[in-house]
């Protein structure tokens, strides 16, 4: 066993040192496409992440008229706590006194002077408790006798996750590409490998060598690629985490890269799913060519 192993080490080396320039393009090409990978699964996370910020910090404004009766004020709070918890979290009724002195806080002094507690619409500020839930409140109450307007920044959040959706398919249409040139690379240097020592193979068949012996060094090889290509992506994406995270600004929680901050464990996650599909490539590369240019 340990002869076999000794074998199949310094032949693995000798196989990568022999084709280096290939070796070290499948490698990059690893590095580049696992990269690109890595960072479609940290931009995912991380737009979890802001969406359960953007879930706890939207609100939905029922706005009554300034008309509104009692009845029909009491009728709305009804039907909100109907909606808690399955689509909204807590709500909060202002009356017409609070929503004046928040009007004079964002107007001029000109403009609030004119403002008069019997003109101002009461509201119920309301959580949802997704951000998609916010249409389904708003939708609600449109029509309700009593409701003047619901508003929520329905633009903003619908904005935000189609970006999101878009670079996720941008970076993961991009990585797969690369990864199949990869494979593809890695194949063609198993290829050089076994055509370099088509000779000696045939005389390990002659003196009875199994067919895994003679295989295993090949396959060694496409690992090693992918384990290497694969580790230099995974530092990358770690480099890429800590760039992200120094530019976010924690001062500013509103900020998008304060919102889309990850977590170690998310992180570390991120780069053991990058080895594990990089060791993959490397093996199914190497399995490949084996199986079409290796008579054993």
């Amino acid at each position: 066993m340990g002869v076999f192993a000794e074998y199949a080490v310094r032949e693995t080396a000798s196989n990568l040192w022999r084709n280096r320039l290939m070796t070290i393009a499948a490698v990059l090409t690893v590095t580049v496409s696992l990269t690109l990978v890595g960072a479609a699964l940290l931009l995912k996370q991380g737009a979890a992440n802001a969406e359960a910020e953007w879930q706890r910090g939207t609100q939905v404004t029922v706005w009554m008229a300034n008309t509104a009766s009692p009845a029909e004020i009491h009728a709305v709070k009804v039907q909100l706590d109907d909606l808690k918890p399955a689509y909204v979290s807590s709500c909060v009724y202002r009356d017409q006194a609070y929503d004046l002195n928040e009007a004079k806080q964002l107007l001029t002094p000109t403009e609030a002077s004119v403002l008069r507690v019997q003109d101002m619409p009461s509201s119920f500020r309301c959580t949802p408790v997704q951000s998609q839930d916010a249409q389904l409140v708003a939708s609600r109450f449109e029509n309700q006798p009593g409701v003047r307007n619901v508003s929520a920044p329905f633009q903003q959040i619908h904005a935000m996750q189609k970006t999101v959706t878009v670079l996720q398919w941008v970076f993961l249409v991009v990585a797969g590409v690369l990864l199949l040139s990869a494979a593809v690379l890695i194949l063609n240097t198993i290829r050089l490998a076994i055509f370099a020592r088509r000779r000696e193979v045939s005389v390990m068949k002659l003196v009875g060598a199994t067919n895994w012996f003679i295989r295993i060094p090949f396959m060694s090889e496409g690992l090693v690629q992918g384990l290497l290509g694969s580790g230099l992506a995974a530092l990358l994406v770690v480099g890429l985490h800590l760039l992200l995270n120094s530019m976010g600004n924690p001062s500013n929680p509103n900020a998008i890269l304060a919102q889309m901050r990850l977590t170690t464990w998310q992180v570390v996650w991120t780069d053991v799913v990058l080895v594990v599909v990089g060791v993959g490539i490397g093996v199914l590369g190497s399995l490949t060519a084996i199986r079409r240019f290796l008579d054993v």
